[in-house]
């Protein structure tokens, strides 16, 4: 108690001093304000993990290292009859336009056109050629051309799944343009993350596109890297305002005096300036995943502020002077604070144990902003409350709604103190019943899934209506990544290149090693797409193929060495890799074995309706069909074993925060109260939070992903602040007697500040529905309802279990 007498006194006897050191140190982070970065996208998750890794190691060994890279633009087009003269026409006007502005750096074209084109006309080597090929024949020469290309996945691969080859008819087309990137340039803009060289590029493309007269539309890596930052700025237009509103408007009830809400709302903006500052100083960039942590500090922050003043005209109401009873309400406040602090910070901390990056940065950043949640509010709020309410004594100036909320005898106070009539007449039994509706909630939410998909970053696939009409700067942008995603699963059999690779290790000169990669893909498993009970994949195998039946002499020396005489050599393989790598083919035979003959990779197209889980199942089992050492990788690979990371790292941070939180508040209350037990007590309510919350996922059908996995730590870190404020309150007014009348002073006064608390917090986070990321409006729900669930926990249940605690420990 002698420290916080100790700040007591120096808000006390320096309350200008505490002020103005604290605006000094504001200053100091306002510096750091300017050099937050942002970041967005999958690749603040899978930068460092194992799958990543595997799946760099491929791009490494098979990529250009030492020349330019290059990347892809996809020109999705619609229409009743995408093959029909008209619209073959405007695709190759569309490539030409796009092909003759330099800076757009085109490299090559593909599409159903351009083949069309050169089956019509096998001389027709560029996109002017190929157009007029086009334009010279008539519709009876270009459904023959379709004809003949019906059969060959160049030509497949590029029209809709409703491809009809006797009417050579179709609804959608995909044509690809590839360009090339100067190695230094290509950072971002291929992932998911930062805007990159893809991004200006499609962007300008879309505009040159779009002049054409017909249904084309731009998609690719770059545009989605565009919408991933754009969907951060505009969610946080859309929250931010609407929560500064109900929050302001729930303070404007709690505090209901107008020096009182400044001085409350100025705290709120100081602990957001000194965190962002934080994140500004120490180069941790602002991701989508951060966004929830300006809701939880104020979450917490309005708790701490309503609590001050509350406690503070408690002891006004009574005749106390403004020195005596911040002192009082220091005293009682601060180790509440403390321990609600400590707890919470734990809570968040948990996260540390993650695997993912992004989830191990939220559990510092959270836990830090708590530590200067409890500074400023410990310390510069009763500072400047102090300050004012002497200047208006001083000058006689009038204050506004002095009475605290709940005070005994009061509406409010008699609604909380239904769970002290509860504790009184049936505390064991109540409890038990508690305990039987957890324990079925708990054991119902082991059937969460777990998911995580480029998806979960992205907006709606149709923006709502009441967000459209909002005025500027409000109304977001206009988004369309998402339906072109949904479009080319639901039309496209391999929509957007999804593919596994099959990573080969070892001496691939051995005479078995074709013939185990052209084995494994016979009889794919149902996720795989397949041709005859064959695998559509692209290996080693499909160059020396294609190129023998280009060159004789090539065809020649494969068959001299294919001993079963299925197109596949399997003797000699050094002398058919010299061949083959002295050949034109070269380039290309370089994508799928390296140069030393040690690594390989093979790509396996896989279903657009598969799940990850299923695919990665299945990609598994194909690699163990090798002979030499082979491992599954590729993006889909990879977010599954993302989404096992977010299950593990929600249990793993879960256990090691209850375990630490308990052992904390048994240590707390053993030397603040001489009651270890006090801390289980404490801890029982959280625990209870923890279980109905993970019911209620399950309940609505939300899955544990990149923004939910941390909930329950959450859920732990805020159902503290009600529970601890409670068991505190009810130690510090308890005389060892009869605990009834200490806990319903308790809930009267504490209650009264939980309550405001607890609307206040879980409206300003319950707007984050309204984000344009559905992940991040789920989890605002879910952040709003573990609220609502701690506070009513700590009210109704936390009495019994002190009334049990009193029982036994008399």
């Amino acid at each position: 108690m002698k420290r916080t007498e100790t700040v007591a006194n120096w808000v006390v006897d320096r309350p200008k001093t505490v002020v103005l050191g604290f605006l000094l140190v504001t200053a100091l982070f306002a510096v750091g304000l300017g050099q937050v970065s942002t970041t967005a996208g999958t690749e603040q998750f899978t930068e460092g993990t194992p799958a990543q890794e595997a799946f760099e190691d491929v791009q490494r060994e098979f990529g250009a290292p030492f020349g330019p890279d290059s990347g892809t633009t996809q020109l999705i087009q619609t229409d009743r009859n995408v093959l029909a003269k008209g619209e073959l026409l405007a695709t190759l006007r569309a490539l030409e336009a796009l092909a003759e502005r330099p800076d757009l750096r085109v490299e090559s074209t593909q599409s159903a056109a351009g083949l069309i084109a050169t089956e019509l006309d096998p001389d027709a080597t560029t996109l002017a050629e190929k157009r007029r090929a086009i334009d010279r024949a008539d519709e009876a020469e270009i459904d023959a051309a379709v004809a003949t290309l019906s059969d060959r996945p160049s030509f497949t691969d590029l029209v809709s799944d409703d491809f009809n080859p006797t009417s050579a008819t179709a609804s959608a087309t995909v044509a690809v343009v590839t360009h090339r990137i100067p190695t230094e340039l290509d950072e971002g803009g291929g992932g998911g993350g930062e805007p990159g060289p893809m991004t200006p590029i499609q962007l300008r493309s879309r505009g040159i596109v779009d002049a054409v007269d017909a249904d084309l539309r731009v998609f690719g890596q770059g545009i989605i890297a565009a919408e991933f930052s754009n969907v951060i700025g505009d969610s946080l237009l859309l929250v931010v305002p609407a929560a500064i509103v109900l929050i302001l408007a729930f303070l404007i009830v709690s505090y209901r005096d107008p020096v009182d809400l400044a001085l409350g709302t100025i705290s709120l903006a100081m602990t957001l300036v000194w965190t962002f500052g934080f994140l500004g100083l120490t180069g941790i960039p602002f991701t989508q995943f951060l966004i929830a942590v300006p809701p939880l500090l104020l979450a917490v922050g309005i708790d701490f502020g309503i609590h001050t003043i509350n406690r503070y005209r408690e002891e006004r109401v009574t005749g106390a002077g403004v020195d005596a009873s911040i002192r009082r309400a220091l005293d009682q406040l601060l180790v509440a604070f403390a321990i609600v602090t400590g707890t919470t910070v734990i809570g968040f901390a948990a996260n540390l144990t993650s695997r993912l990056a992004p989830i191990r940065e939220f559990g510092i950043v959270a836990a830090v902003g708590i530590a200067f949640t409890l500074l400023v509010f410990g310390l510069f709020l009763p500072a400047a409350k102090v300050a004012s309410d002497r200047f208006r004594a001083a000058h006689d100036l009038p204050a506004f709604g002095q009475q605290p909320l709940g005070r005994e005898g009061s509406r409010l106070a008699t609604v909380l103190s239904g769970g002290v009539a509860v504790a009184r007449r049936a505390p064991v039994a109540f409890l038990v019943v508690v305990l039987l509706v957890s324990g079925g909630s708990a054991a119902y939410a082991t059937g969460i899934d777990t998911a995580f998909s480029q998806e979960d970053f992205l907006p709606p696939e149709e923006t709502p209506a009441y967000l459209e009409d909002l005025p500027e700067p409000f109304a977001p942008n206009q988004y369309t990544v998402t339906r072109d995603i949904q479009f080319l699963e639901d039309n496209f059999e391999a929509a957007q290149g999804e593919t596994v690779t099959i990573f080969l290790q070892g001496p691939l000169t051995r005479d078995t090693t074709l013939e185990s990669v052209q084995k494994a893909g016979r009889n794919p498993p149902e996720s795989f797409v397949s041709r005859d009970r064959r695998a559509d994949s692209t290996s080693i195998v499909t160059v020396i193929r294609d190129y023998a039946n280009e060159s004789a002499e090539f065809r020649a020396l494969v068959e001299r060495n294919d001993v079963d005489d299925d197109g596949v050599p399997d003797d000699n393989l050094r002398q058919v890799y010299d061949a083959l790598l002295t050949s034109p083919q070269r380039d290309r035979a370089l994508q799928y074995v390296t140069e030393d003959r040690r690594s390989a990779r093979v790509e396996y197209e896989t279903e657009a309706t598969a799940s990850q889980d299923a695919i990665t199942a299945d990609a598994r089992e194909v690699a163990d069909r090798y002979r030499p050492d082979a491992t599954a990788t590729g993006q889909v690979v990879v977010f599954q074993s993302i989404a096992a990371l977010i299950l593990q790292s929600a249990l793993v941070s879960l256990a090691t925060a209850l375990l630490l939180v308990a052992v904390f508040l048994v240590a707390v209350y053993a030397v603040l109260e001489d009651e270890p037990a006090l801390g289980l007590v404490n801890l029982l309510p959280i625990a209870v939070s923890v279980a109905l919350i993970a019911g209620t996922m399950r309940l609505l059908g939300l899955s544990f992903n990149a923004f939910t996995a941390t909930i329950l730590s959450i859920t732990i870190g805020l159902g503290i602040d009600y529970s601890a404020h409670v068991v505190h309150r009810f130690a510090d007014e308890y005389d060892g007697d009869d605990p009834f009348p200490a806990l319903r002073r308790t809930v009267a006064g504490t209650g009264g500040a939980l309550t405001g608390s607890m609307l206040t917090t879980a409206a300003g986070i319950g707007v984050l529905v309204f984000a344009l990321t559905p992940v991040l409006g789920q989890f605002g729900l879910l952040t709003a309802l573990s609220i609502v669930y701690s506070y009513v926990v700590a009210i109704a249940i936390t009495p019994s279990a002190i009334a049990v605690w009193a029982r036994y420990t008399d």
